[in-house]
């Protein structure tokens, strides 16, 4: 018998960004699983808690050590499904869920789409360590802030009429501000030298708020982003001039597609994306580590361009029996996300899934009953589920949980 249930222990990585100690959720849920060999120091920072089967940080059977792609390798039929499985040709989960814990921004960034991951993977397996796309959703768990997308044209091109700016638009003078455009001024802002970033953020500094429209935040985020990474970098021009600044509140969500710019700012989230782990960087980290801006600028999707287009609003979910799970269903196929909040003393059960899914609790107490057998339900408590397997949970302290799954 093959158990349908298995429960996690998972890994933090240590990138600067980070939260550091016990201010890092990502690592105080990784240590509060509970016979993990995950030892946390406060010195240290911790980024991102991985849960799924990627070679880089893999999860493993708590009960066994094994790690859990050597588990579904050995039973794919019954923990995988022969559909998922034949889905996507390989015995591997098609998603890769994490925990992060943002201090400060990640690098200005984003992911190559499939044919260019294939090119760069085969070019440099070293960098590029597969040949996949990795669209993703982040999932706010308090307040996050993030930077995602382009803003409207017309609120570019009237930001890039302040005199300090206007060496970015092209020198000859196209009758409509479009998505060229955009591109050239991107393209030239991430090339600009580290003296004329400089200058240029020194003078915008000094501008009154209202010469910014509504976007009275760019002469305040200035220092904050010059403090974290260096005045000089070309990431704080392309994210506070072109993109969006998103303030998000727990419960919101976006969806970032490949190829699509983005970097988070500040907050705790739950992210989930295509197995992948590619990513062109070129702000918000030292000169030698990006990437080259010809080959960020070629991919780049200069679409779309409002913020509310990034926003990826939650549904009801039809398998929900007490109605105290969400949906957070993205346009792909390789995973959807479910949010279960159960109150104290409530009980909620979600019917069968069609595929894999792995779950971690954030917080409180309770059993979750699945598969004949009953299962302790504490923060930090990760668990990999079956296919077609019903989960009835009850709470004796708030639960809150987050189901990645692909049907």
């Amino acid at each position: 018998m093959v158990e349908k249930v298995l429960q996690l222990k998972c890994n933090c990585n240590e990138y600067p960004w980070g939260k550091q100690g016990r201010k890092s959720l990502a690592a105080t849920l990784c240590e509060k699983t509970p016979g993990t060999d995950f030892k946390l120091d406060e010195n240290t920072t911790y980024a991102e808690m991985w849960m799924g089967t990627y070679p880089d940080l893999p999860s493993y059977i708590l009960a066994t050590g094994e790690d859990l792609q050597d588990v579904l390798d050995k039973h794919p039929d019954e923990l995988l499904g022969k559909r998922i499985a034949d889905k996507f040709n390989h015995t591997k989960l098609p998603y890769l869920p994490k925990v992060l814990s943002i201090a400060k921004a990640l690098p200005l960034q984003l992911h190559p789409n499939k044919d260019l991951a294939s090119k760069l993977h085969a070019k440099n397996p070293d960098q590029f360590t597969d040949p996949n796309h990795k669209p993703e959703i982040a999932l706010a768990l308090g307040d996050f802030e993030a930077f995602c997308g382009f803003k409207p044209l017309k609120d570019i091109e009237r930001l890039l009429q302040l005199e300090p700016l206007k060496h970015f638009l092209p020198q000859v003078k196209k009758p409509a501000f479009d998505d060229q455009t955009l591109k050239h001024v991107v393209c030239a802002m991430l090339k600009a030298s580290a003296e004329n970033v400089r200058k240029t953020n020194d003078v915008l500094t000094k501008l009154p708020k209202d010469a910014f429209g509504k976007d009275t935040y760019i002469p305040d985020m200035i220092p904050r982003l010059s403090e974290q990474y260096d005045e000089a970098d070309n990431g704080t021009l392309v994210a506070l001039i072109t993109m969006n600044y998103l303030q998000l509140k727990e419960g919101d969500s976006i969806y970032i597609p490949a190829d699509g710019i983005h970097a988070y700012l500040s907050g705790d989230i739950i992210e989930c994306m295509a197995r992948s782990n590619n990513v062109l960087n070129t702000g918000f980290c030292p000169r030698a580590d990006r990437d080259s801006v010809d080959t960020f600028c070629s991919v780049l999707t200069f679409t779309p361009h409002d913020a509310k287009e990034a926003i990826l609003s939650s549904q009801k979910f039809d398998r929900s029996k007490n109605g105290k799970t969400k949906l957070y269903a993205p346009p792909l196929s390789e995973f959807s996300m479910l949010a279960t909040t159960i109150g104290d003393g409530e009980s909620e059960t979600i019917g069968k899934l069609g595929g894999p899914t792995i779950m971690i609790v954030t917080e409180g107490e309770g059993t979750l009953k699945a598969d004949g057998k009953e299962y302790k339900l504490s923060a930090g408590y990760i668990f990999f589920v079956a296919p077609s397997v019903e989960l009835d949970f009850k709470a004796t302290k708030q639960i809150k949980a987050f189901t990645a799954f692909v049907e």
